[in-house]
């Protein structure tokens, strides 16, 4: 019968062969594998809570892609009802730069997001799409990549 201590000791060659194999090559393939050259053009956001309390996270972050340099737009498509004017001019947000529009007629919020971001007018398009399936995140995608435009969809809980 072997005591724990027997044990440890044959146990600890091992732990001290795998320790003295070197990490260099292993690091140096993960500091040299190149990040993907295509840039992200999708983002999703879920924020939960009461609606007071989500619009004020989102604030800071509709404000900031307000007063992007970039000369397009800020479109918000299909914004929640308690994202008023009122709303936007207390957060702090450049009215001047957004443009907030609602489907029409037959058409979809998914549709509307797909078009504004294929244009191009619009540096970033925010929609409030739920659910959102893999077929209408790749067309956003796909619409994003051709407007070189970046889509971001807010799923509020």
């Amino acid at each position: 019968m072997q005591s724990p201590h027997t044990s440890q000791q044959a146990q600890l060659p091992l732990f001290e062969a795998f320790m003295a194999q070197p990490l260099a090559p292993i690091l140096k393939d993960v500091v040299e594998s190149p990040w993907s050259a295509e840039p992200e053009v999708f983002s999703e956001l879920s924020l939960r809570g009461a609606t007071g309390n989500c619009l004020n996270l989102l604030a800071p972050i509709l404000r900031e892609l307000s007063q992007d340099q970039d000369a397009r737009w800020l479109t918000l498509i299909a914004p929640p009802a308690s994202l008023t004017q009122t709303w936007l001019r207390d957060a702090g947000l450049n009215r001047e730069r957004i443009l907030l529009l609602q489907p029409r007629g037959t058409q979809s919020a998914q549709q509307l997001t797909c078009e504004a971001l294929r244009l191009g007018r619009s540096h970033t398009v925010v929609s409030w799409l739920t659910p959102l399936n893999t077929t209408s995140r790749q067309q956003l995608i796909s619409a994003a990549r051709t407007g070189d435009a970046q889509s971001l969809n807010i799923r509020l809980g």
